[in-house]
């Protein structure tokens, strides 16, 4: 299954919302090797947040290589493949936000980076899920503390 989140999204529990959830609507990417998703409905009680528009965006977007690498040849004298290359993909989330009272709207962003040794996706792809797991699982479990962190910059 490719990247498709079901609508609505759940929010994790942070401080200050309410069972938090997030109705989303496909968008259109900024570019062709993306998906984007645009934040059309809020639900739980989330009071002052709004929801997507085009001065002030609240979109989910992911992204895979314009062109996906694989493994070069083995050396076959040494049997070590002396380069190996990266495929990057990108999930960024971005929230529009005043950052004081008759001040401009400025986008707030989250992006995670992913970056996987090619040849990893087929030899070892149990490692890849453990990796998506345990990074997606810390920030579902510690939503809240990162967001206290983010707002009053104590770790």
């Amino acid at each position: 299954m490719s990247f498709a989140p079901s609508s609505p999204i759940t929010g994790a529990a942070v401080t200050g919302l309410t069972s938090p959830t997030y109705t989303i609507s496909a968008d259109v990417p900024p570019s062709m090797n993306g998906k984007q998703y645009a934040v059309t409905a809020l639900g739980g009680t989330q009071s002052n947040v709004d929801t997507n528009t085009v001065s002030k965006p609240f979109t989910i977007s992911f992204f895979r290589p314009v062109v996906l690498k694989t493994l070069p040849q083995i050396n076959p004298v040494t049997g070590v493949i002396k380069n190996i290359p990266m495929n990057q993909y990108k999930l960024i989330t971005r929230k529009g936000a005043q950052p004081a009272v008759n001040q401009m709207i400025m986008v707030a962003r989250i992006t995670t980076i992913i970056e996987v040794p090619a040849g990893s996706d087929t030899y070892e792809p149990e490692e890849l899920r453990a990796l998506i797991s345990a990074h997606f699982g810390t920030g579902w479990a510690q939503a809240s503390g990162i967001a206290d962190t983010v707002i009053t910059g104590v770790l």
